[in-house]
């Protein structure tokens, strides 16, 4: 997210609103010294506190030369131009916060914010960046699209800690049934990894810092395949404790030779665990069939360039 809302972390309950003149035309100065525009206004809606989760759209514009700074449309993570955080309490009176603090769920308006305080306060940067002049604004334009109440988030975290431990009770009797009806013998390594060796490879087992080329296929207890390389222009290729997969399948590669095959039963401590995975969901345990196609010393990574003095 970028840095200048990333710091936007707080809110402050807005003294009422009088009628002073502002010093920008088409505003209305706030007891507090905010000055504000409503384009849309529920003067009675519910206005979002501290604790509360909100969720809006913003664009922040420097009035002295009318540059944009931030436009939440060009750097939301799902492209949706909505922001989301808690607030905690307010870096200064008059702040983004307390503009955020004056609005109802649907409102949209425009703020003119202390562009020292909102920087050196609200940013807690040392000095104002270059493009920035003592005495200026930024202009605020604001939508909020969602509260939620402190109460209902917290409602909400517990509903969700409750499922996860009862999905996580459920992972070991779903995981010995599997074993038991599919009538499984081998024994278990220690981190939980049953290894049925399907077809015996040649030569020796891959080792640590090798480049494994494999073909496989994932799949859920209920036989739902979720991924396979069978089908893809080339087999999967990653190093083996150094690319990012995940622990099973790390330890698991040791113990094939090229050619080998192998299926995998595997609890979620060791794939994809509390969080799950797309079409994986949490705590589950998994299986895979697969074939290691070669193997061989991975190769070197390409020198960097140095800079000068390096």
């Amino acid at each position: 997210m970028n840095k200048i809302l990333m710091l936007v972390s707080s809110a402050f309950v807005v003294g009422l609103v009088s009628c002073n003149k502002s010093d920008f035309e088409g505003y209305t100065k706030a007891e507090n010294g905010l000055n504000y525009q409503f384009f849309k206004q529920d003067e009675k809606g519910t206005k979002p506190q501290v604790g509360d989760g909100i969720s809006f759209k913003y664009v922040f514009t420097l009035k002295s030369n009318d540059s944009v700074l931030v436009n939440s449309s060009l750097v939301s993570q799902d492209g949706t131009g909505i922001t989301k955080f808690i607030m905690p309490k307010s870096s200064f009176t008059g702040s983004i916060e307390d503009a955020l603090m004056m609005m109802s769920v649907n409102d949209s308006a425009s703020f003119m914010v202390n562009a020292d305080s909102f920087f050196l306060k609200t940013n807690q940067m040392k000095a104002l960046p270059p493009f920035v002049k003592p005495g200026d604004h930024i202009k605020a334009n604001l939508k909020l699209v969602e509260i939620k109440t402190k109460a209902d988030i917290d409602k909400n975290q517990k509903e969700q800690e409750a499922q996860m431990a009862k999905m996580a009770g459920g992972e070991k009797p779903q995981l010995e049934k599997y074993i038991a009806d599919n009538k499984i013998t081998v024994t278990p390594t220690a981190s939980g990894l049953y290894y049925i060796e399907t077809k015996k490879g040649k030569g020796p087992t891959a080792k640590a810092g090798d480049m494994v080329t494999v073909q496989y296929k994932g799949m859920l207890f209920d036989g739902k395949e979720f991924d396979s390389s069978y089908g893809r222009p080339e087999p999967f290729k990653f190093v083996i404790d150094q690319d990012q997969v995940i622990a099973g399948w790390q330890e698991a590669l040791k113990l094939m030779a090229k050619g080998g095959k192998a299926k995998l039963v595997m609890p979620s401590s060791i794939a994809y665990g509390a969080r799950g995975a797309g079409p994986i969901p949490p705590f589950s345990p998994l299986v895979f069939e697969v074939e290691l196609v070669d193997f061989g010393p991975a190769p070197a990574a390409p020198a960097q360039p140095q800079m000068p003095g390096q």
